[in-house]
This record gives C-alpha cells, sequence and structure tokens, in this order.
C-alpha cells in the first residue's frame, strides 16, 4: 500500500461535510498547519473537531472557525480564541469541554479499541451530568466513552514511506494518542526518510497507523505568547 503523497490537497482529498477530526498539537505547538489550511481551502462544512485547543483567531483550526467550517468542538482549553467565544455565545458553535487529561485518556482509549472507562475527574460538577457514576473502592467515578475520528491529522518531525513517525518535545503531546484514534491517520512531516533510517526504539507511532504521509512546507511554527527576559 502506497502511503506517501505528494502534498496536503492530496492527503484530504477525502474529507467531506460533516466529518469527525482529530487534530493534532498542543496550543500551536505540533499541530498539523499544512492540513487545515488545505481543509480551508477545499471549503469542508459542519465538521466536529476534537483537539486540545482551538488555536487562535486567525492561525491553526482558528482558520476553520473564521470561515464557519467547524460545526463543534471537543476541545479542553480554549482560551486563546476570542473568535471561538463570540461564535459559542452566538449559538453559531457547539462546544463540548473536556478536562485535559480525559481529552487524551479517550483519544487513547479510541485507539486502544476500549470504548469508556471510569475516571474520578469531573464527578460532582457540570462534566459528570448525565452520565453513569459509580463507586470503586470508597470513591466516585464518572464514566466516559471513547473519542474516535473518521479522520485523525498530526504533525510528525520525521517519517518514513511506510508511516512510522517520530515527534520532537511538546509535539508529542496529544499527536500520538490522535494517530490512533482515527479510521484514516493522516500525517504531514518535515521529513521523509529512507524506510529503515529510524531507529525502531524511537519510532513513536508505529506505521501501521497511518493511511497517509506527505513532507509538508513552509511551518509557521507560531508561538502563542511569546515571553522574552528583560
Amino acid at each position: 500500500m502506497k502511503k506517501v503523497v505528494a502534498d496536503a490537497r492530496e492527503a484530504v482529498r477525502e474529507i467531506g461535510d460533516g466529518a469527525i477530526l482529530a487534530i493534532g498539537g498542543f496550543g500551536l505547538c505540533g499541530i498539523p498547519e499544512n492540513s487545515i489550511a488545505a481543509l480551508v481551502e477545499k471549503g469542508v462544512r459542519n465538521l466536529t473537531c476534537i483537539s486540545n485547543n482551538a488555536g487562535v483567531d486567525d492561525f491553526g483550526i482558528g482558520l476553520l472557525l473564521q470561515r464557519r467550517q467547524v460545526k463543534k468542538m471537543i476541545s479542553s482549553y480554549v482560551g486563546e480564541n476570542k473568535l471561538f467565544e463570540q461564535l459559542v455565545l452566538s449559538g453559531e458553535l457547539e462546544v463540548e469541554l473536556t478536562p485535559q487529561g480525559t481529552l487524551a485518556e479517550k483519544l487513547r482509549a479510541a485507539g486502544a479499541g476500549i470504548p469508556a472507562f471510569y475516571t474520578p475527574t469531573g464527578v460532582g460538577t457540570l462534566i459528570a451530568e448525565g452520565k453513569d457514576v459509580r463507586e470503586f473502592d470508597g470513591r466516585q467515578y464518572v464514566l466516559e466513552r471513547a473519542l474516535k475520528a473518521d479522520f485523525a491529522i498530526v504533525k510528525a518531525w520525521r517519517g518514513d514511506a511506510m508511516g512510522n513517525l517520530v515527534y520532537r518535545k511538546t509535539a508529542m503531546n496529544f499527536n500520538p494518542m490522535i494517530a490512533t484514534a482515527g479510521k484514516i491517520t493522516i500525517a504531514e512531516v518535515e521529513e521523509i526518510v529512507p524506510v529503515g533510517a529510524l531507529d525502531p526504539n524511537h519510532v513513536h507511532t508505529p506505521g501501521i497507523y497511518v493511511n497517509r504521509i506527505f513532507a509538508a512546507k513552509n511551518f509557521e511554527k507560531r508561538i502563542e505568547k511569546r515571553m522574552t527576559s528583560k
């Protein structure tokens, strides 16, 4: 099976209206920015996006929000996007806020074939409303369902033609579990290396999870809040 494709346009060609997308990254670090740009250009609508955050007003998922291409966000942290707030308050965007650790586990569980799990996080809060709550060893736990996506889109540092991926530093947050949570997984990488060039002990996502991979270009790698010493 040939996994390497020419560019982001070809990689996202099957993503249509109403798709459920799991999008990797942590803040603006390690986000699949080329794939997001291709989705903006493609103009698909009514998307459900699962992501730790919602980008910023003019970058990342924020670009999809600008064009009203997203109908629902399942996220943990959305505080850097003013447009997101406006869309939610106006009723144009549905949001499902999820504790960060729970979101990570819901994605990991989906990749592991686990349909649901119990966690103490959120018990006694709005998070637990309408969900099964049970006691184990004297402590209350709430049942959370796994999050499976139609497409998972991740960004890695290096990959090979078999789809094996290596991430760097903060990009390790969410990308590895998201790569396992999609029915079809798309990876954009900074460099495609020959098969066998990656140390198997250092591969973070095995190629069995990846359906398409391409070498992306012109990464902006923005910083949300640049902090410098005085």
